[in-house]
């Protein structure tokens, strides 16, 4: 009977040991390959609101020799002034010389995605500076690239696919940036820190103070400011979307969040429907209508969701309409918004099958009545009515990967996955390529492009560069 009950005994021993051996481990060095292996492990797991207070983000300020250019027009968001990826009115080159257009300064960037924001002639871009293990804001000289002033904070995370990936806000008095673990920054845009403290205007932890979790690949969210009001969604237990105030870093008000959706990659867009303004945010589980005065949910529909990963931002077009597409052959759907009786209604219109239309980063650009867009399926450029029709693609001659796009003066730039920078046409009546270059050396040239005053900023893995596309060039580089 003895030797049955150790028998019995050692099992249980060992699983006891082996408990607390795993607890140990888990409690030192070896984590490290844990986070390494699972995304959003960086920061402690108990992490959410009400868990741990607040704690202010401690960095460092830095002047540069930079100066701020007189050129004007500016970027001051993803997607741009309107949200829509298109930039404002400036003559631009129809051709361009041999070799392409003239390069007018280049920057190294940790490694990455994150696009520029443009505004009083300074280049704002969130860096990861690899070596000190830090956020950093970074503002830029327009004219030369050289570095004005920078903003970094201690932020040790694991290489995963790149780090930063958002595009600043910026206004006349508010610069505000998300970093990949939902850390928030306000900044002067000019001076950079407030000049009587030396500190940031103010800083949040989405993680801490709203709950949120850090997406897989990171945050890819990029922040919304307008009438001193920054909205982010950071989809907690309790906050679907927040709205803070600018000038002191406090909650105006927070969207209640019941069925638990989480944060995506995809960017909140605003929308107007019979006069009322509303923020469209696409969580994990669905699609969310915000009232920008309230936060109140005006409209939810579960019609769209993405499974693995949504990207792409809401894609809004006149007449209460909202064009989603995604990856993972999830295709895409056409929703109609109505206000009918007081209460807002959503009904989807149409969906397009993933060989159709479906994108995986991107979100396609909507002029003059026609949408513009890179197939997942395919890779090629493709061109839709609003009714889901295709009027034309680039062709298998034409394919543009991951790559990121815009448009200005009836022309579409797209990049390709290596730094392939083509122009075309902008046009529903054909595919009709203009020029092409290899402009960038890297890979994974997929960061989101800006374009001020006939200066072309884009961006691969590491590296940053400016160009010229303004008119004026005498010769054209013929398409491949």
């Amino acid at each position: 009977m003895r030797d049955v009950a150790v028998a019995i005994a050692i099992p249980g021993v060992l699983g006891v040991v082996g408990i607390l051996s795993l607890t140990i481990w888990l409690s030192t060095g070896p984590v490290e390959r844990l986070h390494a292996r699972v995304p959003g492990l960086d920061r402690p797991l108990a992490a959410g609101p009400g868990s741990a207070p607040a704690k202010p983000l401690v960095g460092k300020f830095t002047p540069g020799e930079g100066k701020a250019s007189s050129l004007a027009g500016e970027w001051p968001r993803f997607r741009g002034s309107r949200f829509d990826g298109i930039a404002e009115a400036t003559a631009l080159a129809r051709q361009w010389p041999e070799g392409g257009p003239k390069r007018l300064w280049p920057l190294d960037l940790g490694e990455g995605y994150a696009g520029a924001a443009v505004h009083a002639g300074r280049v704002y871009v969130l860096d990861y500076d690899r070596q000190a293990l830090a956020d950093a804001l970074r503002c830029l000289s327009l004219d030369d690239g050289r570095e004005i002033w920078r903003y970094s904070y201690p932020n040790p995370i694991k290489r995963n696919h790149g780090m930063s990936r958002t595009v600043p806000a910026v206004t006349e008095k508010y610069l505000v940036a998300l970093g990949p673990q939902c850390h928030v920054t306000c900044l002067d845009p000019i001076a950079g820190v407030d000049p009587a403290t030396g500190k940031p205007l103010w800083t949040l932890d989405l993680v801490r103070q709203f709950g949120a979790t850090v997406p897989p690949w990171y945050a890819g969210q990029c922040p919304l400011v307008e009438n001193d009001r920054a909205i982010f969604a950071p989809a907690g237990p309790d906050a679907l979307l927040v709205a803070i105030d600018c000038r002191t870093g406090k909650p105006l008000w927070k969207t209640p969040n019941p069925r638990g959706w989480r944060m995506t990659h995809s960017s909140i867009m605003p929308m107007e429907l019979d006069g009322r303004r509303m923020y469209v945010y696409c969580g994990s589980g669905g699609v969310a209508g915000v009232a920008a005065d309230d936060g109140s949910l005006l409209w939810s529909t579960t019609d769209w969701k993405i499974s693995i990963a949504t990207v792409p931002s809401p894609l809004i077009l006149p007449g209460g309409k909202i064009f989603f597409s995604g990856g993972y052959n999830s295709g895409s759907l056409m929703l109609q918004v109505r206000h009918e009786g007081g209460q807002f209604t959503t009904k989807t219109l149409f969906r397009l099958a993933p060989e159709q239309f479906g994108s995986t980063q991107q979100t396609p650009v909507f002029y003059k009545g026609f949408l513009y867009g890179v197939r997942e399926k395919d890779k090629e450029l493709v061109c839709l009515n609003p009714e889901g029709n295709e009027l034309w693609s680039s062709g298998t001659q034409h394919r543009f990967g991951l790559g990121s796009y815009l448009v200005a003066d009836d022309l579409i730039y797209a990049m390709d996955d290596t730094g392939l920078l083509t122009m075309a046409e902008a046009s529903p009546d054909g595919w009709k390529p203009l020029g092409q270059a290899q402009v960038l050396e890297g890979h994974d040239a997929w960061g989101p492009m800006a374009l001020v005053a006939g200066r072309l900023i884009v961006r691969d893995f590491t590296r940053m560069i400016c160009l010229d596309v303004a008119a004026g060039a005498a010769t054209a580089t013929p398409p491949r």
